[in-house]
């Protein structure tokens, strides 16, 4: 009898821990189905990585501002040179000239310079984002989008 108590013990002892290895094993996710696994970290809707950095520079456009201020200054100039029909065609030239160097005068004083970020976002949408300052980005860098007008570089 003390041999069938001991057996039975054993027995039991056995199914217990057979029981505990399974329920163990069921609850780790490594050795799940992708499908069975615990339910994944919320996904970040502003997440993704960077397609592209590029640098954008428009030329400004002119008013006339600095065409009339660059024709009065290039014929006063002008005016300044020859006499008689000299100086007339001078001052006619001069004012030319000056009146096309004062509108690109203008459009290189209004221009704009920035960064373009492009953006593959993980649902895949992209989106482009700029700013005036040099980004510490570059492709491939995993980003999340702030605010809908900053970039913030995540931890790989």
């Amino acid at each position: 009898m003390n041999q069938s108590i001991r057996f039975g013990f054993a027995v039991l002892a056995l199914a217990t821990a057979a029981a505990t290895a399974t329920a163990a094993q069921s609850q780790n996710p490594s050795t799940m189905t992708p499908s069975a696994a615990m339910p994944a970290a919320a996904n970040c809707a502003s997440c993704g990585t960077v397609e592209s950095v590029r640098y954008v520079e428009e030329k400004g456009k002119g008013s006339g501002v600095g065409a009339v201020a660059g024709g009065v200054i290039g014929g006063v100039v002008g005016h300044q040179f020859g006499s008689g029909r000299g100086n007339t065609v001078a001052t006619i030239a001069g004012a030319g000239v000056g009146a096309l160097g004062g509108n690109e005068v203008e459009k290189n004083v209004k221009k704009k310079s920035y960064y373009v970020i492009t953006v593959r976002l993980d649902n895949g949408n992209k989106q482009s984002l700029s700013q005036t300052a040099k980004p510490g980005l570059k492709q491939g860098d995993r980003v999340k989008i702030v605010d809908g007008n900053r970039v913030a570089l995540l931890a790989n």
